[in-house]
């Protein structure tokens, strides 16, 4: 990319020039994702060497990073059978259909924005010029949800090889600044730094350190739609050229923001979901996955995060596991 902004007409070349419409076929929803064979999920079985799981989710309650971008909040919890109501008998039913007055039961219910916290974006999250992935039409996503692209799609798609690319700690430093870009080279360098390979069909979490920096300063701050580190446009060069599966950052919007375009919000978003067909995942939490890769410097591992097959929805929260 020129030193000088990149405008929407140059961004429209990067959708022609990475676009899978048609790749797998016509009808297909899947994306990048079919870049992931049964081969390769088997061989990712065998990264597991210790059993150590991490999960990468944050927590999904009022503490959350949501302060309300985008009509986005935080998961509202509420119980709707309670231990109180056990006490004093004011279940509307007993646990077992009244045959045993001491055993009630609780019951709860949420809720939330699907992509308020750790979350995937489905391949019809993003809408341009009145298409969604593969040509799609946009109206294909109404006020009853997806009826091509939704998240169900995924549903048995993300598991595999994961790679953890640590671009705060490859460049020494504690994280990465607010509207860092991330290029094909930082991503290039890193991964030859670490000494691994990217391969087709991994699926590639890229840290910044975002969150550390929330932790160190005690508050979300603008975490949630303000400036952040992220991937620059030119990434999307290696992830192509890799036939990477799915891509995923520890910040809200996994591109850089400010954004690098002044004429176009989310290019890279434009680009990877609905050309590309690249699932995005959002709002992971790769400290402590990162301090361990650090250590042991095995930076790929047996990596699987479905999201829930919430029908029609064009997005979902997710408990992302890595398995060493």
């Amino acid at each position: 990319m020129s030193q000088v902004s990149p405008t929407i007409a140059e961004v429209l070349e990067l959708c022609k020039k990475y676009s899978n419409w048609g790749r797998w076929g016509p009808d297909d929803q899947r994306g990048t994702l079919n870049f992931i064979d049964e081969d390769m999920v088997r061989d990712a079985s065998r990264l597991v060497r210790r059993g150590k799981v991490f999960s990468l989710a944050l927590p999904f309650d009022d503490k959350g990073p949501q302060v309300g971008a985008f009509g986005r909040f935080n998961p509202i919890h509420l119980m709707i059978r309670d231990g109180c109501d056990a006490i004093t008998g004011t279940t509307v039913r007993d646990f077992y259909g009244g045959r045993d007055r001491h055993i009630r039961g609780t019951d709860d219910v949420v809720i939330m924005p699907l992509q308020c916290g750790t979350q995937w974006d489905a391949l019809s999250h993003i809408v341009h010029d009145g298409k969604i992935y593969n040509g799609y039409p946009a109206d294909n996503v109404s006020s009853k949800g997806a009826l091509k692209n939704d998240i169900t799609q995924a549903c048995n798609g993300i598991v595999g090889r994961g790679v953890l690319l640590d671009m705060a700690r490859h460049k020494g430093k504690a994280w990465l600044e607010p509207g860092e870009v991330i290029t094909d080279q930082d991503l290039a360098s890193c991964a030859r730094a670490q000494g691994v390979d990217v391969r087709s069909g991994d699926i590639v979490l890229v840290r910044t350190g975002q969150l550390a920096q929330v932790r160190t300063e005690g508050k979300w701050g603008s975490y949630a739609g303000g400036s952040a580190p992220g991937l620059g446009l030119d990434s999307l060069k290696w992830l192509y050229e890799n036939q990477v599966a799915a891509a995923v950052t520890d910040t809200w919007g996994a591109e850089v923001l400010p954004n690098e375009t002044e004429d176009v919000f989310q290019p890279l978003h434009i680009v990877g979901i609905v050309y590309m067909g690249l699932m995005l995942g959002e709002i992971f939490d790769l400290e402590e996955l990162a301090c361990d890769c650090d250590v042991d410097k095995q930076y790929d591992f047996f990596f699987t995060a479905p999201p829930l097959p919430f029908t029609g929805a064009v997005g979902s929260p997710v408990n992302p596991l890595a398995i060493k």
